[in-house]
């Protein structure tokens, strides 16, 4: 299938959804990174290559790096050099990729040398300023060629004399996890204060991770961290989990078209914060069961689904993917905790509203962070992705189910989702009836505004 500039999305045409999807653009970043610092050769499993993942790899090769990709097997092969920087001067671009913007800022910013980093439009209106300023308050000389504190930047740090500081993470958590994964890097106990709690399932993440290749982080209080001057990774070979933030498309698709959906290899043990959203579709009437191969999303039984308040603070990834299928539910929906996704790879609150408007759904903006969706029956219309895949794949789940969904710009879903389209024509739109392979007490009753034609 070849996208152009738009996409109109088909009618679904399946009666149950099972499907794999790519490797987790959280972790497959948090593991690049992970691998660069650690002494020798880390062999990585299920990588995810996208625009993102592949600017990261790209920068790690710039900065002089042994990098070896196999995209067809998904595998990538990495020499660290516990936590040396082969090159003392380099050119690097991070595009939009905001984990490769906040990561490698935090390690070129802790590293002696000179390193010029440039970056997409897009990502020179994001916040850095808090990842900047403690970078130069641990020592880093930043010299900014365009807005301060902003993409594009000269960074290097010619010797680090203090071993604390206070980040805010109000804005993004990825100015945590970058400290945090960098903080090997220092020759005494680095502690680390946090202002704010956003998204801190992603931190959580992280701490995992680091542990996993062989770091332990103390954690002497609910808003401190500490990592030992005796930390060092150790090389290893690593299996990446599916992406969940991707996997909870498919579970939304299974909750608005009323049939069992499953994602391969997505279980409760992920590491990863957003399984918290299948709990969401739970609370909205929905069961799941967690079998050998993934967990099994079990649609509502009369199947309509219940509104309700959810604060999403801690995945706010998932608040496109509720106000997507909110005007499904047969009570308002309240989404909470959001504010900073003002912030992101667009303003996603706005483009919640406009997308939600346009379609001719009522909603209402609350104070900051907080959004409330009416029921409706949405209506075709040009769903505008402000360039950003999170906006193209969620709005593309409405068209399931109403005539006339045209997604704007699709190609932007290559920044974690390369193929999400092909995917959701092959799987949920091109399927014949009569396929399901799992059956559930009772027969779903979907109803006429959300039967598949």
């Amino acid at each position: 299938m070849k996208l152009q500039d738009t996409y109109e999305v088909k009618r679904a045409t399946t009666d149950h959804i099972e499907v794999s999807v790519p490797g987790s653009k959280s972790i497959t970043n948090r593991a690049l990174l992970l691998a660069a610092l650690a002494e020798g050769r880390s062999v990585l499993k299920g990588v995810l290559f996208s625009d993102d993942s592949r600017h990261f790899l790209q920068a790690l090769k710039d900065l002089g790096f042994a990098v070896e990709v196999d995209e067809p097997a998904a595998v990538v092969e990495i020499t660290g050099l516990g936590g040396r920087i082969p090159k003392d001067t380099a050119s690097v671009d991070v595009g939009s990729a905001g984990t490769a913007a906040r990561f490698l800022t935090a390690f070129l910013g802790l590293s002696k040398g000179s390193y010029h980093l440039t970056s997409s439009e897009q990502m020179k209106k994001r916040p850095m300023e808090e990842l900047l300023s403690a970078l130069e308050e641990l020592g880093a000389n930043c010299s900014f060629e365009e807005e301060r504190y902003h993409f594009p930047f000269v960074i290097g740090n010619p010797g680090v004399a203090k071993y604390e500081v206070t980040i805010d993470v109000d804005k993004s958590s990825q100015f945590l996890s970058a400290l945090l994964i960098s903080a090997v890097l220092f020759t005494e106990d680095f502690v680390i204060h946090v202002e704010g709690h956003h998204g801190m399932a992603y931190v959580e993440m992280t701490v995992q991770m680091m542990e996993q290749f062989g770091v332990v982080v103390e954690r002497p209080a609910a808003d401190t961290f500490r990592i030992p001057a005796s930390a060092s990774y150790h090389a290893r070979e690593y299996q990446i989990e599916p992406d969940v933030s991707a996997a909870a498309y498919f579970y939304a698709m299974g909750a608005v078209l009323s049939v069992p959906a499953k994602v391969q290899h997505v279980h409760w043990d992920s590491l990863q914060g957003d399984t918290a959203f299948l709990h969401v579709l739970e609370q909205m009437g929905c069961g799941s069961l967690e079998e050998s191969d993934g967990i099994l999303l079990i649609p509502p039984e009369k199947g309509t689904l219940s509104g309700g308040t959810f604060d999403l603070s801690a995945f706010s990834d998932q608040a496109l993917t509720l106000a997507a299928i909110a005007c499904f539910a047969k009570e308002p929906i309240t989404i909470t905790g959001i504010g900073h996704i003002r912030y992101q790879e667009c303003d996603r609150l706005n483009a919640i509203i406009t997308n939600l408007s346009n379609m001719g759904i009522f909603c209402e903006s609350r104070e900051e962070g907080t959004i409330m969706i009416h029921p409706g029956k949405p209506h075709g219309c040009m769903i505008e992705t402000f360039e950003d895949h999170r906006v193209a794949m969620s709005f593309a789940i409405p068209g399931l189910v109403t005539e006339g969904i045209v997604i704007s710009n699709p190609l932007c879903c290559r920044k974690t989702f390369e193929n999400y389209f092909e995917v959701l024509e092959e799987s949920i739109c091109g399927r014949g009836r009569g396929s399901m392979l799992w059956v559930y007490r009772g027969k779903p009753d979907i109803g006429e505004r959300n039967q598949p034609r």
